[in-house]
């Protein structure tokens, strides 16, 4: 295992479980000293339980590594401060941040609460904005740091029933984008993984009967520890000069993900009329549209 990590401070949140207590406990094999944060939420996002947290800092400390753990919710402004406090008393610096925690509300969009949506937009987005507000300070007074996000597929791409969790999702990546913007000149990063990975988030996607047998077999071939590798390289020095991008993890696959860019343009002389728009611009640039995908369109082949 890399010692890429050797000496460093990371913050994972979400860590109790799933592709966060994968990445956490790569992170410790790496060599970082690791603040465990777990609300200890259901996957909807009730309860609270340091237990799940609790766990994964047992299983690194037995391995010989150092951790606490972090009950907090990302949500909250005064908890977001308080993982980075921890950090800082318990280690005495923060070198990376891996924003990693999420809920679920899926709905069909006619069917979505308001509630369903600000649930998983304050975790999801705002949970991501806070945590990496309260370390932003701390990254450039030292001068450098690197943020790690979770975004998906499902905002890059698309997915049913998932409009907050896509909104989230893709407002991730964008945030992203903007912190590796502005924190550049401080020699902060700021990257992307959209993790295709089995976790009990997967778990709550409804399937037909047909499609039983071959979630069984993608289950299998995306056990959430393919994540930690690429969250370790992300949040090392090994990624030197790297910020900005989005990531996919598919089993043992690696894609470097597009970002929005022009497609093709067109010009008109003294400008456009709805008419001229849909006699002319509209058969030029039918061809480049993005048809209406979802993930298992764009990836339909079964991970290797």
């Amino acid at each position: 295992m890399t010692s890429a990590m050797h000496d460093k401070v990371v913050l994972v949140t979400g860590a109790g479980g799933g592709i966060g207590r994968a990445i956490a406990l790569d992170m410790a094999r790496a060599g970082a000293q690791v603040v465990v944060n777990d609300l200890g939420t259901s996957v909807h996002g009730a309860g609270h339980d340091l237990t799940p947290a609790q766990r994964v800092v047992n299983e690194i400390i037995q391995a010989g590594g150092r951790a606490i753990a972090n009950g907090g919710s990302v949500a909250d402004p005064g908890d977001a401060e308080r993982m980075v406090a921890d950090a800082m008393a318990a280690f005495g610096r923060l070198d990376a941040v891996v924003n990693n925690a999420g809920i679920l509300r899926d709905r069909i969009f006619h069917k979505m609460s308001l509630e369903d949506w600000q649930s998983v937009i304050n975790v999801h987005l705002n949970g991501c904005f806070l945590v990496s507000r309260a370390a932003a300070s701390h990254f450039r007074e030292q001068g450098h740091g690197a943020f790690v996000h979770m975004t998906s597929t499902s905002g890059l791409i698309g997915n049913y029933g998932q409009a907050n969790y896509a909104a989230a999702k893709l407002g991730i990546a964008a945030l992203s984008r903007s912190i590796a913007l502005d924190m550049a000149r401080f020699n902060v990063r700021s990257n992307c993984i959209a993790p295709f990975a089995a976790t009990r988030m997967i778990d709550t996607i409804p399937t037909d009967d047909a499609n039983q047998a071959l979630r069984v077999r993608m289950m299998k071939a995306l056990a959430p520890e393919k994540l930690g590798p690429m969250a370790v390289f992300l949040a090392s020095d090994l990624a030197a000069g790297v910020s900005g991008q989005i990531f996919a993890v598919r089993g043992n696959e690696v894609f470097l993900m597009s970002q929005p860019r022009p497609l093709r343009g067109i010009h008109q002389d003294g400008g456009w009329t709805p008419d001229t728009l849909a006699s002319h611009a509209l058969p030029a640039l039918r061809a480049s549209m993005v048809p209406l995908e979802t993930s298992r369109d764009v990836f339909p082949w079964e991970p290797l």
